[in-house]
């Protein structure tokens, strides 16, 4: 639990969101490609998808590793448009939004799955759910102007 918390502590720092948006998924990238889906590196702290959408102005297939919440049951998974704290929403969130119909690899296994953006009551109590899950994700909130997006996928 020690460790957990000393993670989600470096998490939370500045120096952190600059590092990791080029870092993280990088290592991700290879990790998930050399083990053919098998082993997505920072799923060792989180679960984690690797998201296959569409760009919404390029129309090309993006792969982005991403932390997840998944749901109970294996109903869907939380995706949550963080950034690292950082001021912009990260370009996966607007792909979703434009098209919607994505996949992920979880646990190795392709699924195809419908983005919805979660606003209101629904957004206020995944967002609950969210904190309680990874409390880093208060510490980026801090420090951006813009509401996080908060995406529900559910298996099509």
């Amino acid at each position: 639990m020690r460790g957990a918390r000393i993670v989600q502590k470096v998490s939370s720092t500045r120096g952190f969101a600059r590092v990791a948006p080029y870092v993280v998924p990088a290592l991700d990238r290879a990790v998930h490609r050399l083990t053919r889906g098998k082993v997505l590196l920072s799923a060792q702290l989180l679960p984690g998808v690797v998201l296959t959408s569409t760009g919404a102005r390029s129309g090309q297939r993006r792969r982005t590793p991403l932390a997840c919440m998944p749901e109970e049951g294996g109903r869907g998974w939380i995706l949550v448009g963080s950034n690292f704290g950082r001021p912009g929403h990260p370009a996966w969130s607007h792909n979703l939004l434009v098209h919607p119909e994505a996949e992920i690899n979880f646990k190795g296994r392709d699924i195809p799955v419908t983005a919805r953006l979660l606003e209101g009551e629904e957004r206020a109590a995944a967002w609950k759910a969210v904190l309680a899950f990874w409390p880093p994700y208060a510490a980026y909130q801090a420090r951006v102007d813009r509401e996080i997006r908060v995406f529900r996928l559910l298996p099509r």
